[in-house]
């Protein structure tokens, strides 16, 4: 049970956890003696470590003597041994200098974040950008294409951007698209998306609408623009995972690829994750990711308490948790901050 480790017991599990997440090595009795600075004879600590073992916080390679934590010594590490610091100078710094450069186009900040969240922790950076139907429309545009098809522009509240091709069933001339746009903006800006199909419903069964067929038109082409899309999800630093041995295999590897490029599983977890408050923590199993041997660390942005967006850090099982824990939790703050001020310069984050 785990309410039976005892001082020595932790000891030694913390030592092998942070030893094996520098090396990826099984780690033996002597390793811990000699480099982590376990204060017993190796005879005592491998006592230790078959106890251990025996409760599911270490497993044997069959290849070697010593041991390698599980997903179960990672979760009691993370939730009991661990302390974690606030954010580094220097990685506060880049974050600070990078982010602004991009302005006001909230897409371009939400992509830049998982650069640098893959940058700054060496792993896979994921940025959840806001659900459609979480959003406030404040404008909306049609272009012409070319032929009989139009791109609807979206500009929600923070400046997300979503665009959706329209196909028409008869040409339209510049000047009715412009008195359809202007109507439009009228008629819906400022509200919540749910709210925007109640309104154009509405409108559409209005006496005005039925004896005007441009405004009846334009209220069939927003329908048709304001489907919702599977959200926008920016992963940057899948690379990362060939300097990890535990996907060294080939099949591993494109199990990962895979996964990361399907994104269905990857969203799940993210919708679980923009339910809960804080820090959220998933390791191994937990992850409900194939491959296994992934953790992901997350949390949410905001617009005041309203949740946006999810970001985060996906690694192994090994990752560096006490790095990555404040990288992850200052980067959310940073963000809702940004996506909130609508200014060049960045507030402080407290």
């Amino acid at each position: 049970m785990i309410g039976n480790l005892n001082d020595r017991s932790r000891q030694i599990l913390q030592a092998i956890i942070e030893e094996y997440i520098v090396t990826a090595e099984p780690v033996g009795s002597r390793t811990l003696t000699r480099r982590q600075g376990v204060n017993l004879s190796p005879a005592s600590v491998r006592n230790v470590m078959s106890d251990l073992e025996e409760m599911g916080f270490l497993s044997s390679p069959h290849t070697s003597a010593g041991r390698i934590p599980t997903d179960r010594a990672y979760r009691f590490y993370v939730n009991t041994l661990l302390q974690v610091g606030r954010v580094s100078d220097d990685h506060e710094e880049q974050l600070r200098e990078r982010l602004p450069l991009q302005g006001g186009d909230a897409s371009r900040i939400l992509r830049e974040t998982s650069r640098m969240l893959s940058s700054l922790s060496r792993y896979a950076g994921v940025v959840l950008a806001p659900r459609f139907t979480e959003n406030v429309l404040r404008h909306l545009e049609f272009v012409k294409l070319g032929g009989l098809r139009l791109l609807a522009i979206l500009v929600t509240e923070h400046g997300i951007v979503h665009n959706k091709l329209v196909e028409l069933q008869e040409d339209i001339s510049g000047e009715e698209l412009i008195r359809m746009t202007n109507y439009l903006n009228s008629l819906l800006q400022g509200l919540p998306m749910t709210e925007v199909r109640r309104r154009l419903i509405e409108q559409m069964q209005s006496d005005r609408v039925a004896h005007d067929a441009l405004l009846d038109r334009a209220l069939r082409l927003s329908k048709q623009a304001l489907v919702e899309t599977e959200a926008d999800l920016f992963i940057e630093g899948q690379a990362t995972f060939f300097n990890q041995p535990e996907f060294a295999e080939a099949g591993r590897m494109k199990e990962l690829f895979q996964a990361f490029e399907e994104k269905g599983q990857l969203l799940q977890l993210l919708d679980r994750c923009l339910a809960a408050d804080g820090v959220q923590i998933f390791i191994g199993n937990e992850t409900n990711l194939n491959p296994g041997g992934m953790s992901i660390i997350t949390s949410a942005y905001r617009s005041g308490s309203r949740k946006l967006g999810v970001l985060g850090i996906i690694g192994p099982t090994r990752m560096g948790y006490a790095r990555v824990i404040p990288i992850v939790d200052y980067t959310a703050r940073l963000v809702s901050r940004l996506l909130n001020s609508g200014e060049q310069q960045l507030p402080a984050v407290t």
